[in-house]
């Protein structure tokens, strides 16, 4: 016999209450969710907000590697028998973030099929997005990673219209991402904007030009460095 409706399972739901092994979370712009080298045991859902992943090297230089929105997790690492964090998660904003234990993430697999859709869908979704930035950073120009990183930060392809990129996201954070220096990204998003591309409002706005650009390979963004 099927479950009432008002019994039904929704996962969404259930990453914004807390629960047995779930606290629920608010991080203030530039505070640390947690830093590279931390004891991993705890996976993070986004409720609301934007976070960032860096990564710190031996010699001291720093790279963003991720920009999180809601509804993406992190920190699943620990999942895979991490034991300790290989980021820094920061906040961008203010941030409403559901921390969940590891045991009761396994038991939420286990028992909530609905759940384990969705953190599996995100996990291929993750997966995927890395190979294509492998792919991105091997073959092609900082130029052209950059024009594909904003149309990523504005989700064109997503559902519903492509949204501004907020002005928390800086040139700096952009070079940092792509593998680039702040003075080619300013280069780049100058041009950018001269070519009608994408404009400035206070926060950057990403016109349908850019994928067409992208997608046809266009001259402009052939260059090499």
């Amino acid at each position: 016999m099927e479950k009432p409706d008002k019994d039904m399972f929704d996962p969404k739901d259930f990453l914004a209450k807390v629960g047995a092994g779930k606290r629920v979370l608010e991080f203030h712009k530039n505070q640390h969710v947690f830093e590279q080298g931390d004891v991993a045991d705890t996976v993070f859902y986004i409720q609301k907000g934007k976070v960032k992943l860096t990564v710190l090297s031996e010699q001291g230089k720093e790279a963003v590697v991720a920009i999180l929105e809601p509804g993406q997790f992190f920190g699943e690492g620990c999942m895979n028998g991490h034991k300790q964090r290989i980021s820094t998660t920061t906040a961008m904003e203010d941030c409403l973030i559901t921390a969940i234990t590891k045991a009761a993430m396994v038991a939420a697999i286990h028992d909530e099929p609905q759940f384990s859709e969705l953190f599996m869908a995100y996990l291929l979704t993750r997966n995927s997005r890395i190979e294509e930035d492998l792919i991105d950073q091997l073959f092609n120009s900082s130029e052209r990673r950059l024009a594909r990183l904003l149309l990523l930060l504005a989700n064109f392809g997503k559902e519903g219209s492509p949204q501004p990129i907020s002005p928390n996201i800086s040139q700096e954070t952009l070079a940092e991402m792509i593998g680039t220096t702040r003075s080619r990204v300013s280069h780049f998003m100058n041009k950018f904007r001269m070519l009608g591309l994408i404009s400035y409002n206070g926060h950057i706005e990403v016109h349908n030009s850019l994928l067409s650009a992208v997608l046809h390979e266009k001259p402009l963004l052939k260059e090499r460095d």
